[in-house]
Formats: structure tokens, sequence, C-alpha cells
């Protein structure tokens, strides 16, 4: 299985996807940053999911995990998909 996309958690509230660009685009070509914002007031979540153009660039950037981005210690991890939610029934 091909997992391209790596979850990054711990993010300082401060942080945004340029300074997840610079951390990360050292081992290799990040296609896509999605940091995740809260829907009402746009501030940081904390995490972020980041996809790389292959596997092994996303398995070399797990390196990260522990490493200090903005005055917190980043924990990295490959994303899970999603679980698929249960159809609802409309009777």
């Amino acid at each position: 299985m091909e997992n391209k996309t790596l979850y990054v958690g711990n993010l300082a509230y401060s942080a945004d996807e340029q300074d997840l660009d610079i951390a990360f685009s050292s081992y290799g070509s990040v296609d896509d940053i999605k940091l995740m914002r809260d829907r009402e007031t746009g501030r940081s979540r904390g995490f972020a999911f980041i996809t790389f153009s292959t596997d092994a660039e996303a398995h070399a950037a797990m390196d990260m995990n522990g490493k200090d981005v903005s005055g917190r210690p980043l924990r990295v991890n490959l994303a899970k998909e999603k679980p698929a939610k249960p159809q609802q029934k409309n009777y």
C-alpha cells in the first residue's frame, strides 16, 4: 500500500503552511499541505496533513518526529485513512 501523506501534530498555533513547507521540503517534493483550522475562528487546530510526491519521501520526512518547529516538538506519523461513515437511511 502506498502512503504519501503524513499526519503532523503538536503544531504551534502560530505555525502556517509556509512554516510547514520550509520544514518539510528538504525531504522531497511537497504536493499538498492541509493545515486544519477552526471553522468559526480560522485559527489553527494544531495539526496538519502533508502529502509528498512519493511514499519514499514521506517515509524520509518521518525523521521530523520530535523535531522542534516554532517552539514545539512535532508528532509525525503516516496518516490513516478516514473510516467511511455509515449511510443513514431516510424513511
